[in-house]
């Protein structure tokens, strides 16, 4: 149940300084690294609660494991109060107080919340509110105080991921059908404000930087789309980095740098300090917007060409409609946040200078398939967690220093 130390020196990338291997641990479904302790909390499918402090022998050992009635599939601590709430597979939450030593943890309230297994769940500390989500398809949220429900909300398809703003009472949702949901809660009621629509598979993660009023969501589509809600203008972009799904997302405010993980084992690192550019919209026309050969679906211009339509494809610089011929060109677009090279149009290959195709992401890999992660800003610190089973803790004090 020991966990070894190891330490990588490597210069601009996260450095390995713990790492927690149990072979009777189940998948951990959730963590947390421990405020003012070198120690990390775990929720697993095993049902288990385990909280990991650092040793004097300097490996990590479990100063609690204490089993639920249920797989454990979600989490979220408050550092200020030491509340835990964990989400179970059941449907239920189960509220526990954490001892300030991190030796035990005390049974303080049940939420009978979802019907189905809980996907995620938070708590807007300032107005103890907990708002959890559920396969159940529902939104729900308690008042910490008494325990009493104050509301609950139907969505479209199952949600994920849940972000929540204090100052405003509104809920984001991330859905399994990509769709993310916006809503304005109540004590005793609630108000559809907006759907955001841009990923074409589930959003698995969202991070809300309550101070610029931004949005980052991960999907299963490989993409994080950066929504910018504060302007109320509806723009957004893209972020192109990770080679299968998205998993979790964090911003770090001080240096300005997005960190995401996703299931390819890797960590990218993206420079949010530079102005990006927006998606275009794609154009939709009958006819390629180079060379007017028809598209598979003009029958009257390829019954008058005489010809076989074409396959409509996009530049993702422009936006515009074009074949495949007068698209045959790739290039990287960091400023767009295509990171690998994309399809683009003859005109702006040609117009991209090179300067401009200089990276604004860094990538590294975590060696695990990544199931969660949590950050500690404060000690520039990222524990993550795998599909190998094993829990590891980065020191990335490099990685955000390069950007400082």
């Amino acid at each position: 149940m020991a966990a070894e130390i190891k330490t990588l020196h490597a210069n601009n990338k996260p450095n390995l300084i713990g790492k927690v291997e149990d072979e009777n641990h189940d998948y951990v479904t959730a963590l947390v690294l421990t405020p003012n302790e070198d120690g990390v909390i775990t929720v697993s499918e095993d049902r288990s609660v385990r909280i990991w402090l650092k040793r004097e022998t300097g490996q990590y050992w479990p100063s609690v494991c204490h089993f639920l009635t249920s797989p454990c599939t979600s989490m979220t601590f408050c550092s200020t109060t030491k509340q835990l709430f964990i989400g179970l597979q059941t449907g239920t939450v189960e509220e526990y107080r954490v001892a300030d030593d991190y030796n035990a943890i005390y049974h303080q309230r049940r939420y009978a919340a979802h019907t189905k297994e809980v996907t995620d769940v938070v708590f807007g500390v300032e107005k103890e509110i907990l708002v959890s989500c559920g396969k159940d398809r529902s939104i729900v949220w308690h008042w910490t105080q008494n325990g009493q429900k104050m509301g609950d909300h139907q969505v479209p398809s199952v949600p994920l991921c849940l972000q929540f703003d204090v100052k405003s009472n509104y809920v984001f949702c991330g859905l399994s059908n990509g769709e993310i949901p916006i809503i304005k809660i109540d004590k005793n009621s609630c108000q559809s404000i907006n759907t955001l629509k841009g990923h074409a598979s589930a959003t698995n993660t969202l991070f809300w930087d309550a101070s610029k009023g931004i949005l980052y969501s991960g999907s299963s589509d490989k993409l994080i789309i950066v929504w910018d809600i504060g302007s109320k203008k509806g723009t957004s972009f893209e972020l192109e980095g990770h080679k299968s799904k998205v998993v979790s997302v964090h911003f770090a405010a001080a240096t300005q740098q997005l960190f995401s993980l996703g299931e390819d084992g890797s960590c990218v690192v993206w420079n949010m300090a530079v102005k990006r550019q927006e998606t275009p919209v794609w154009e939709e026309k009958d006819q390629c917007a180079k060379c007017q050969a028809p598209f598979f679906w003009n029958f009257r211009q390829m019954w008058s060409d005489k010809t076989i339509g074409l396959r409509q494809h996009h530049c993702r610089k422009c936006g515009i409609a074009i074949c495949a011929k007068c698209s045959a060109k790739r290039s990287v677009i960091p400023l767009m946040g295509f990171e690998f090279e994309v399809r683009v149009c003859d005109a702006c290959f040609n117009a991209i200078p090179e300067e401009e195709k200089k990276s604004l992401a860094t990538f590294h890999s975590v060696k695990h398939n990544v199931i969660a992660a949590s950050p500690d800003w404060k000690r520039s610190w990222l524990a993550t967690s795998g599909q190998d089973r094993v829990v590891k803790i980065w020191d990335v004090s490099p990685v955000l220093e390069s950007n400082a």
